[in-house]
């Protein structure tokens, strides 16, 4: 069995991962937009948003219950893992290829195009939680580079006014060689152990929670968005995702509070020393996505059309939207980071509650205002649901043993 690396090793390669991944996203949107004219990038961004929404459940459904397994039952656990992702994404290629049959034009094919490459996708990114679980996670950055570098070189090949399928099947396929590394990487914790399926089909799964908190409080978001492309204009969509990336930095930071807070805030042994930690982060990231979105804001129309293509021209007009919305989301994630510490039940309804309430102000913003509404709808949502999560965190009394103790982290959703 390879040995364990350092934990210092091990926590650079953790950050290291968590970026190349996040980049590796940015730059596709970007290549794509590039690339792509306006409303070939609104259909790419259609079904990259689907994609999103059938990788965080698969994410919230598989992988964060992996990360839970400690000891000899970390190989099993894994090897299963690997076989249910591997089937739970054949069956949705199957509702895709349907739907992408039904759907006319662009966006029909790209659908078609996603169906194809999906079990690929989703089992490349679902290996990251395996080699986290084994504290591995060096063997999960190699992967990622490889992934990084094959995604990128392909799409830049590509000839200007590629059509949004293509640019799915050469993004799609671009992973089969950082998923042979990662499945040879993986086989020496795998090896000889027994595949259990039905361990993911039981009806105490704590998969099933985070699947419902990915839902109410990211996926429903981004199933609005969809929305705004099937019922209005796919044209709102491709400003949405285009503005959004721009701030891809912002979630890098986001996503390592969310995977790193949480074992260390337990440390911190009360509330009071937790919230102060929590409160002086959540300045600073909001203090950060302020300060990008004044940079976003004030760039040249040059260079913003270097980055987006002609995607550039309405997404620009949403930037102070998108940067107040990371603004708060800052403060928000903290919020949350605390509560999942202190009291892991404590987000779910605040996850329900508010998120929907985003939906429904994404959608009136839209009526009342098209596309610029909408980003302010979302931009508000995320204000109401920060400043709910830190009146919980107020409000909210730790037990004796946890005071003392530290509470026990739940996974980061």
């Amino acid at each position: 069995m390879p040995r364990e690396p350092r934990r210092a090793v091990a926590l650079l390669a953790s950050v290291g991962d968590q970026a190349a991944s996040s980049l590796t996203n940015i730059l596709v949107l970007v290549l794509a937009a590039r690339l792509s004219s306006a409303d070939g990038f609104a259909a790419f961004s259609m079904v990259y948003v689907a994609f999103s929404v059938l990788l965080g459940l698969s994410m919230a459904y598989v992988g964060q219950t992996v990360v839970l397994e400690r000891g000899g039952a970390v190989g099993p656990a894994c090897r299963s893992a690997v076989s249910f992702t591997a089937l739970a994404a054949t069956a949705a290629s199957a509702l895709l290829l349907l739907t992408g049959l039904v759907l006319p034009g662009d966006g029909g094919r790209a659908l078609l195009a996603l169906a194809l490459v999906l079990p690929l996708v989703l089992l490349q990114d679902g290996l990251r939680y395996c080699f986290s679980a084994l504290r591995r996670p060096h063997r999960a950055f190699a992967a990622d580079l490889l992934r990084l570098a094959c995604a990128v070189g392909a799409l830049a090949v590509q000839p200007q006014g590629a059509g949004p399928a293509r640019l799915v099947l050469v993004w799609g396929l671009s992973a089969l060689p950082a998923l042979a590394l990662g499945l040879l990487l993986l086989r020496p914790f795998t090896a000889g152990h027994r595949t259990d399926l039905r361990r993911f089909l039981r009806r105490d799964h704590l998969g099933r929670r985070f699947a419902v908190e990915f839902a109410v409080g990211n996926g429903s978001s981004q199933l609005a968005v969809l929305g705004l492309g099937l019922f209005a204009t796919p044209l709102a969509v491709g400003a949405l995702r285009g503005a959004t990336t721009l701030f891809g930095p912002l979630n890098v930071l986001f996503n390592s509070a969310n995977a790193f807070g949480p074992p260390v805030l337990s440390r911190l042994g009360g509330k009071r020393a937790t919230v102060r930690a929590t409160l002086l982060l959540g300045l600073v990231l909001g203090g950060l996505g302020a300060g990008w979105a004044t940079a976003l804001y004030l760039l040249p129309d040059r260079i913003g059309r270097e980055l987006l293509g002609d995607t550039w021209a309405a997404a620009s007009g949403l930037l102070p939207a998108t940067g107040a919305q990371y603004a708060v989301m800052g403060l928000g994630t903290c919020a949350l980071l605390t509560l999942r510490v202190l009291n892991p039940r404590a987000t779910l309804s605040l996850q329900i509650v508010f998120s929907l309430l985003s939906v429904g102000l994404l959608l009136g913003g839209y009526a009342l205002w098209g596309v610029t509404g909408a980003a302010w709808g979302l931009a508000a949502g995320s204000a109401l649901k920060a400043a709910a999560a830190w009146w919980r965190v107020a409000r909210l009394r730790v037990p004796v043993a946890a005071r003392a103790d530290g509470a026990r982290p739940a996974p980061a959703a």
